[in-house]
């Protein structure tokens, strides 16, 4: 009798494992990454042709971090092939997320707080080296890009250098559906504290690299970091090796201190790939419209995400207006699209109803010109300089 009650307990818990493994990671994933439907009308037919003719492109969604197929069109989340060729983006960088605390604070996160990340990479069943090694929860993430292009050639390019981009750019000519893609990653914990991993992560294809995400770490201070510090020496050892390998910086997450810092180092260009402005959206999340200025004279890009940590509201009117404040601010060649899909943001519209905010820009009085280069433009240009040769 003993003996039939263990097998039938043994077969519940493995019954309840197989459940949590199959349904949890959706269920975790529709927890972290929302929609909210503002009843968002569709965009006019002159918005919808002027988007059509644009190159759209994005410099930040964490896509990567879930459990979907990328190739195939979600029920959750905000991008995949699918939804980017609705939405007729040309290119998107994919970040990787290595470590992200609980609670996901913008004021002040303890380096020892407990990391989401951890067990997002159990729960969807990641390598167990990836579970102590945040170098190989990048690694993990890349080469889910890498069988992507592998696999669905016909939809989708990884892009790693300006060679690259220049027959991305003659593919795309043909069909207007082929996406290029980038791999960045989300603060340079995923260095594990080792130079070393900084060519082991561009062998993998990593073309750009931020310095910081929600903790301080071994090459600073971290904006939502104890001290707020600027950068270390191994930080300023990091970031003259990503210079010049040609990896391309992103001070998004970094301390206003370790902002300047890099500049007095080596003025750039840089990239913050997403963020607001504090003159539009005072919050803890966004730095100073001073050094945004800088990094811009500097010939940097400021990507405006879609979340209301940046821009204060979700609405496709809020993210306008905060393009249209930037523009004021650094001029139209310095400004772009930086969303935050898929980054534990809640959004109003996912990546395949973009031709709402082309629609929201000519609404906001922007020029068709202006609009062209926020949308995509911008970053192609950047691509264009930044990237490695070959």
């Amino acid at each position: 009798m003993l003996k039939k009650s263990v097998i039938s307990f043994l077969i519940i818990l493995a019954a309840l494992i197989v459940l949590v493994f199959s349904f949890g990671p959706g269920v975790l994933e529709n927890q972290f990454n929302k929609m909210q439907n503002l009843g968002n009308p569709p965009a006019s037919a002159k918005a919808k042709a002027l988007h059509n003719r644009l190159i759209v492109g994005d410099w930040h969604a964490d896509s990567t971090l879930w459990s979907r197929d990328l190739s195939k069109r979600g029920s959750r989340g905000h991008v995949d092939i699918p939804r980017l060729q609705d939405g007729n983006v040309a290119l998107q960088m994919f970040t990787t997320v290595t470590k992200s605390p609980s609670g996901l604070n913008y004021e002040k996160n303890d380096t020892q707080a407990s990391d989401n990340i951890t067990k997002i990479a159990m729960l969807q069943r990641w390598p167990v080296k990836s579970w102590s090694s945040l170098t190989e929860r990048a690694i993990y993430q890349a080469e889910k890009l890498l069988k992507l292009a592998e696999e669905h050639g016909e939809d989708f390019m990884l892009i790693r250098s300006q060679q690259e981009l220049a027959t991305f750019l003659e593919k795309r000519a043909i069909n207007k559906d082929f996406v290029g893609g980038l791999i960045g990653t989300e603060g340079s914990h995923a260095l594990d504290g080792k130079l070393s991993n900084i060519e082991v992560l561009y062998n993998k294809g990593f073309r750009m690299m931020s310095l910081h995400h929600f903790f301080d770490n071994k090459l600073g201070g971290s904006l939502h970091g104890e001290e707020k510090s600027g950068l270390t020496e191994f930080g300023a050892a990091a970031l003259r090796k990503m210079r010049t390998m040609n990896i391309m910086v992103d001070l998004s997450h970094s301390s206003e201190q370790v902002v300047r810092d890099v500049m007095e180092i080596d003025e750039g260009p840089y990239v913050i790939s997403h963020t607001g402005f504090q003159g539009h959206c005072q919050t803890p999340r966004n730095i100073s419209d001073q050094l945004m200025q800088k990094i811009a004279l500097n010939g940097g890009l400021i990507a405006v995400g879609y979340w209301d940590a940046a821009v204060c509201d979700i609405t496709i009117e809020s993210i306008a207006k905060a393009i249209k404040y930037g523009v004021s601010l650094v001029g139209e060649d310095h400004v772009a699209l930086g969303s935050d899909y898929d980054g534990a943001t809640t959004m109003s519209f996912d990546t395949s109803e973009l031709d709402k905010l082309t629609q929201a820009l000519l609404e906001q009085g922007l020029t068709e010109q202006q609009i062209a280069k926020v949308m995509g433009g911008n970053m192609l240009t950047f691509l264009q300089n930044h990237l490695p040769k070959a």
